[in-house]
């Protein structure tokens, strides 16, 4: 149903407007009331419209690829929202529901221009009204995306368990067993041929013995640590890939969902343009 001036007069995006003006747009801007729980429209539907709410809360949500809803804003008494799919002529890119007993404003293409003209100023507010939700979606990418395996691991890394990791990699290198290979030859020699130096651990090596000993019991403590630590990590992968699948999964099951409603769309303005068609030779 149409408005009345008072009732622009009341919203900040019409402040600027002078009665004249107000008057004029009050007959072409459609006033809408939605009970809390309406749904306004869905992610997907086709944008020729936006809305100013006069007054209540409606939230503006989407679904991730994991079917988990996302809140992008809840807007309230003044704000914009619906003017992207205005703008570009596309789809929804979100579905808006009335939180409580909720009171808008609808304007479509052209009482939008009759706007800007009459006050140009309402093109920056709705400039100011779109950044602040690509912020929003930004900060949301960010937050959002899959997990990286490697620097969630490596985040919670102590100094300890990062020299287990470097001990247990440096063990299993060729470096490591040329040293021990040199350290057991010149031991060996020093202790059983003479070479002018005083045996300080003649056969059966005893000494070496128990340091070689002692090497193993501490490399497979530090081996063990690094095994658990790979255990994490390949199971944190195991849970990103769990998810990444759920996602695609589910990103199928939107696309069919999509298609189906765009389906019903076509055959239902098909239907509309064959009654049309129909009437129009008797008229």
């Amino acid at each position: 149903m149409p408005c009345d001036a008072a009732m622009l007069a009341e919203i900040e995006l019409f402040e600027h407007l002078n009665d004249d003006d107000r008057s004029r747009l009050a007959e072409v801007v459609d006033y809408r009331q939605l009970e809390a729980g309406t749904k306004l429209f869905e992610a997907g539907s086709p944008g020729e419209s936006l809305f100013v709410v006069k007054n209540g809360e409606m939230e503006l949500y989407i679904k991730d690829t994991a079917g988990q809803k996302i809140v992008l804003t809840v807007a309230r008494d003044g704000d914009i929202f619906g003017e992207l799919a205005l703008l570009d002529r596309g789809a929804r890119t979100a579905t808006a529901i009335a939180l409580i007993d909720t009171e808008l404003l609808e304007l479509d293409r052209e009482d939008l221009l009759l706007l800007f003209q009459s006050t140009p100023s309402a093109a920056l507010r709705m400039l100011a009204s779109m950044g602040h939700m690509t912020r929003k979606a930004d900060e949301l990418l960010r937050t959002r995306v899959s997990r990286n395996v490697n620097e969630e691991v490596e985040e919670h890394l102590s100094t300890f368990q990062k020299i287990a990791d470097w001990i247990a990699w440096f063990s299993g290198s060729m470096a490591f067993l040329t040293i021990n290979g040199l350290w057991f030859i010149l031991w060996i020699a020093i202790n059983v041929f003479p070479l002018g130096i005083e045996r300080f651990d003649p056969y059966p090596f005893g000494l070496l013995t128990m340091i070689v000993s002692l090497e193993a019991i501490f490399l497979s403590c530090f081996v063990l640590i690094s095994q658990n630590r790979q255990a994490e990590k390949d199971r944190v992968r195991s849970d990103v890939e769990y998810e990444v699948n759920i996602k695609a999964e589910l990103e199928v099951a939107h696309l069919h969902e999509k298609v189906d409603r765009l389906y019903e769309e076509m055959l239902e303005r098909l239907t509309r343009l064959e009654k049309l068609a129909i009437k129009s030779p008797a008229s």
